[in-house]
């Protein structure tokens, strides 16, 4: 349990310094997004859904639902980011960022449903 706090908190805080130049429109995201066939209107959208997984997973001390909840829009988001980087030919030194916060991602939505508390 304390485990899973610890890792909400490290996937937290890469989510959130992930987000901040996505919120601020930055135009190098914009053109990452076009280089990776999405709109660069999607720029904010995602950006707004790393930082609501990043405040549901500091949260999470609080309930398990929202470590739950923030653990699942963590795992969409590195799911879609992993998928892009494959497809742009990065190969998975390019995606190995994505993949290791959806697997810490992953072993916290584990952690809740295995432990009782």
């Amino acid at each position: 349990m304390i485990t899973r706090y610890a890792i909400n908190l490290k996937v937290a805080k890469e989510m959130f310094d992930a987000a901040q130049p996505k919120l601020k429109g930055d135009e190098g995201m914009k053109q990452a997004f076009e280089q990776f066939n999405l709109q660069p209107e999607l720029v904010k959208v995602v950006g707004g859904a790393e930082a609501a997984a990043a405040g549901l997973l500091g949260l999470s001390l609080f309930s398990k639902r929202l470590s739950q909840a923030g653990s699942i829009i963590t795992l969409g988001v590195m799911s879609v980011a992993i998928a892009k980087h494959l497809q742009a030919g990065h190969g998975k030194e390019g995606a190995q960022h994505a993949i290791d916060v959806a697997k810490l991602a992953g072993m916290s939505l584990a952690d809740t449903f295995l432990s009782k508390k």
